[in-house]
Parts: C-alpha cells; sequence; structure tokens
C-alpha cells in the first residue's frame, strides 16, 4: 500500500518509523521556536504535512508516543485521532500536560506516531432486540478488576 505525503511547509519532516518493527510512524513537531506545555495545558502541534490514502477503507490514527505519556505525561488530548480518508487538510496532534513539570517541545521533536489500519464501513440494522451473551447487560467492572 501507499500513501502519499503533501509537505504543506518547507521544515515539515516527513513521517518515519523508527525500526523495521515498528507499526507506527513518528510525527514530528512543525513548529519554528520551542513550545512550552505547562502542567495541565493542552495545545495543537502541526506537523506540516497532508496525507492522502487509497480508498476509503484505510484510516490514519494518530496515537501518543508512549516515552513521552511514561516519562513526562504528555499524551493525546483527544485519546486517538482520527484522519479521515476524505481529509486533506494539514495534521494536527492536540497534546495535554499530565504530568508534574512543564514540557518543552522543540521544532523537529517527534510527538505522536500514526498507524495506517483498516476500517470496517458496516451497514446499521436498526433492531428491536440484541442476541444474549453471557455478559449480557453488566457494564463497568462486570467481568472481574
Amino acid at each position: 500500500m501507499q500513501i502519499k505525503i503533501k509537505k504543506l511547509r518547507e521544515n515539515a519532516v516527513i513521517p518515519t518509523r523508527a525500526t523495521n518493527g515498528s507499526a507506527g510512524m513518528d510525527l514530528y513537531a512543525c513548529i519554528s521556536s520551542s513550545l512550552t506545555l505547562k502542567k495541565g495545558e493542552r495545545v495543537t502541534v502541526p506537523t506540516g504535512i497532508s496525507v492522502e490514502l487509497p480508498d476509503n477503507n484505510h484510516a490514519v490514527f494518530i496515537f501518543a508516543r508512549s516515552g513521552l505519556g511514561i516519562k513526562h505525561g504528555i499524551s493525546l488530548s483527544n485519546g486517538v485521532g482520527v484522519v479521515d480518508s476524505d481529509y486533506r487538510g494539514e495534521i494536527c496532534v492536540g497534546l495535554i500536560n499530565l504530568g508534574n513539570n512543564d514540557y518543552t517541545i522543540n521544532p523537529d521533536d517527534r510527538i505522536a506516531q500514526i498507524v495506517v489500519m483498516p476500517v470496517s464501513i458496516p451497514e446499521i440494522v436498526l433492531s428491536d432486540a440484541l442476541s444474549e451473551t453471557q455478559r449480557n447487560l453488566g457494564g463497568f467492572g462486570s467481568t472481574g478488576i
């Protein structure tokens, strides 16, 4: 599969895989100067790129980088980002600082990662009843801690 990447700014860095076994490709901050993310603060960081997927059976998903989350408390403000197959605008990353200290993002820092995954497009069927299961209506914590 191929995806097309368009650089929207000269200083944009094309996503890269850190190793052959990496599922995700790192996204880089396309900023002209350092940006300090204070604890508890949210910010939207541009990447300077846009993408084109080959079809609508795939999407780009943006995930946090584990090192930023574990070591510094830097996470995605929306959990997981979704870039739909028909979106052609700049990919931006919403970050939040859940750590105990301010964190500085420098130009070209790796700030998140993207994974291209298949998307199932289901046919929605309205139903008056759903099949019973062992769990059935059991909600949060119903299968144990």
